[in-house]
């Protein structure tokens, strides 16, 4: 049930990346009913605990969560290449190779004057892999960087 209830959720939601809780609730709304109805809540009932249980993260989280997955993919090498394209490491630039930054797996935020452009694939990326903890982004494969990022945003 849960697997039916997440992928329907998840189908298309990463372009709601970065906007206003408000744009996202409706989504959450149908999150927090799906909930009810798998563990037989009352509507009335509270349901942030049922859904620490059913190990579903908040709509915003989860965007978030899809988002560093597609990093992560991209930095390893098994993401599309038009995913990868629009992210740019700092260790591809000549100018920057000697920083630290460029061992830490850092991405190129590029410069947005607009709140609307803030919420694009490539700026809002770059800027949600950098609030990341260093040990969640060196994580060794895809499972291992599933746990660390749940545990995390969690």
């Amino acid at each position: 049930m849960s697997a039916l209830v997440i992928s329907r959720l998840d189908y298309c939601n990463a372009i709601l990346a970065g906007l206003l809780h408000s744009y996202t609730a409706a989504v959450q709304r149908v999150l927090n009913c799906a909930a009810q109805l798998v563990y037989g809540l009352w509507p009335r009932d509270h349901v942030t605990k049922t859904l620490m249980q059913l190990r579903w993260l908040p709509v915003h989280e989860h965007i978030n969560f899809k988002l560093c997955m597609f990093v992560y993919k991209s930095l390893s090498g098994n993401a599309p290449t038009y995913i990868a394209n629009k992210l740019q490491p700092v260790a591809q630039l000549h100018c920057h190779a000697t920083l630290h930054l460029a061992t830490n797996n850092d991405l190129i935020v590029p410069p947005c004057w607009l709140h609307f452009g803030e919420c694009a694939f490539t700026v809002a990326t770059p800027r949600l892999w950098k609030s990341l903890l260093a040990d969640v982004g060196c994580a060794t494969s895809v499972a291992v960087f599933k746990k660390k990022l749940k545990t995390f945003m969690f």
